[in-house]
């Protein structure tokens, strides 16, 4: 028996997919093939640039490996599954896995990046502080989203950062929208039926990790499955992608 007080979600919104560029900014290897990957399959298939920007390595995110061991081989694998989606471009700032804070230094890098790209849309993940009120979000996601909307306002303004005009890193103000993949705050999708299997073997690309990480998490089908059939159901569409749009203009 339903309980009377629940409310049914809404149907999503279908993304705006009128634009060239984009740039996902990320925390780790991994975030965005937890999603998200199917629709930048889907994108660059429609000939779209989509290029991904890790502040991290994820050198913290196998238990069983040292942290020097374990980051060429989250590089490699997240280079690996990135092309699998038709991503060529993938860069990593360095910064350390597990401890990222959110300042002034991640804004000043992030908006270099976002002013070298110069795309049309920022992708990133989850950026609030839990997964639709039931599991809390990891401290380097919530850093690493909350200072990508930051830096998109800041790469856009000559007077912020005045060393990156310095360093011939012209202003950006072409940013339209910042879109946050699986937020809790999303009203938006896209279908990725199409390309779902992409999103998969992108994930699976991550071997290691996920031998490493074990549990249901693990299992790149079934996860992603439950995750698109559950936004599909909201789009009208066997699988979707969800996002969480925030206007910029």
């Amino acid at each position: 028996m339903s309980n009377p007080t629940e409310q049914t979600p809404p149907p999503y919104l279908p993304l705006d997919e009128e634009w060239d560029s984009a740039l996902a900014i990320v925390a780790h290897p991994d975030d965005m093939e937890y999603g998200a990957a199917a629709a930048v399959a889907r994108w660059t298939g429609q000939g779209k640039r989509v290029s991904y920007l890790m502040v991290t390595s994820g050198e913290a995110g196998i238990d069983g490996m040292e942290p020097a061991q374990c980051r060429p081989v989250r590089e490699r694998e997240q280079v690996e599954s990135a092309a699998v989606v038709g991503v060529d471009t993938v860069e990593f700032l360095g910064y350390p896995d597990g401890v990222v804070e959110y300042g002034l230094p991640l804004r000043r890098d992030l908006a270099r990046a976002i002013r070298r790209h110069r795309p049309d849309i920022v992708i990133t993940t989850n950026f609030r502080d839990t997964y639709g009120g039931v599991f809390p979000n990891q401290a380097d996601h919530i850093a690493v989203g909350r200072a990508a909307l930051d830096a998109v306002r800041d790469a856009g303004n000559r007077w912020v950062f005045r060393e990156l005009t310095a360093e011939g890193h012209q202003p950006w103000n072409g940013v339209r929208e910042v879109w946050a993949a699986a937020s809790p705050d999303g009203l938006h999708a896209v279908d990725t039926t199409e390309t779902f299997a992409a999103g998969v073997a992108s994930l699976e690309a991550h071997r290691a990790y996920l031998d490493g990480l074990g549990g249901e998490m693990a299992n790149a089908a079934e996860f992603l499955e439950s995750m698109g059939r559950t936004a599909g159901s909201r789009l009208g569409t066997v699988f979707a992608a969800s996002f969480e749009v925030i206007k910029l203009r």
